[in-house]
């Protein structure tokens, strides 16, 4: 089962193309990244996916089935500015969260306890530091314990401080099961929380996948044949690659980052008797493709 999966979403606005063709779905218990700089369409997308925003072209699915009202119910969002009465405690704000919800209000205990703020629960929200409202907009998500949480840039505009908070947050939601997808400029912050990424550039998805795959400071080449024996074979008197892993009906080449050569891989398969079937250099770092997005 996926949690998410997005296929061929188009978003226009007038003759600007927001998001074009973007496809990939979101495995359970994950946190999954949506990476791109700003204006790479991450928050349309999230729009989208929340209802808030209608696709010009394509479709998802939540928990493999058309969205409807009961499977939103099952996503906790957090898809702007904490918005909170400034006057009022932590808890009253909470009660109000929950009646507009229709949640219990008996779950606020447990949620001001995952965020850390029981012991301010009674202080007025205009005291909090922008790290505590922020966790305190994660604490309305979780009312009702949802299963997936939606955030879009959840430490934009904090401390150092505030984000090492936020980070450890969505670590242990992360190992209490919950699926996690959040939108992120920032590489930094994906490496460190994301067991999965998807990158934007102007609205194109150039990559999508296992973090621990795409952060690899690796070049992977993946190859086949019809006589995949003997390709292992003829690639033991091939050099500089580091290691092979076989995936399915593929056989993947490590090297080092920027030194895989696919001609010459060509060239040493065709003179030892092997027609590839497919050759492609399938990964860079994380580091490169964001290197590459941000910079036109």
């Amino acid at each position: 089962m996926s949690v998410l999966t997005v296929e061929g979403i188009y978003k226009n606005y007038g003759s600007v193309q927001a998001l074009k063709n973007v496809s990939f779905s979101v495995p359970p218990g994950s946190v999954f990244g949506i990476l791109g700089p700003n204006g790479s369409g991450k928050t349309t997308l999230l729009g989208i996916i929340m209802d808030v925003l209608k696709a010009t072209q394509g479709t998802f699915k939540l928990f493999d089935k058309v969205p409807d009202a009961d499977q939103r119910k099952q996503i906790g969002t957090l898809l702007e500015t904490p918005n909170f009465y400034h006057y009022l405690s932590a808890q009253r704000n909470l009660e109000i969260a929950a009646a507009i919800k229709g949640q219990d209000k008996s779950d606020i205990p447990r949620v001001l306890e995952l965020v850390n703020l029981t012991q301010r629960k009674e202080s007025k929200f205009s005291t909090y530091s922008l790290g505590m409202k922020q966790r305190l907009a994660i604490a309305s998500c979780l009312l009702g314990n949802p299963h997936v949480l939606v955030f879009d840039e959840p430490t934009n505009g904090l401390d150092p401080v505030g984000i090492a908070e936020i980070r450890e947050l969505i670590k242990k939601l992360y190992h209490q099961g919950k699926t996690i997808i959040m939108a992120s400029h920032l590489l930094d912050e994906v490496e460190k929380v994301c067991t999965h990424v998807a990158i934007l550039k102007r609205g194109v998805l150039i990559a999508s996948g296992d973090v621990n795959e795409i952060l690899a400071n690796e070049d992977i080449v993946e190859i086949n044949s019809d006589d995949n024996e003997k390709l292992l074979l003829i690639l033991k008197s091939l050099n500089n690659y580091t290691h092979i892993k076989e995936t399915g009906n593929l056989l993947q080449l490590f090297y080092p980052v920027n030194t895989a050569n696919l001609a010459e891989i060509n060239r040493h398969c065709f003179n030892n008797g092997i027609v590839l079937n497919h050759l492609q250099l399938k990964k860079k770092s994380l580091e490169a493709k964001f290197f590459e997005l941000t910079n036109n």
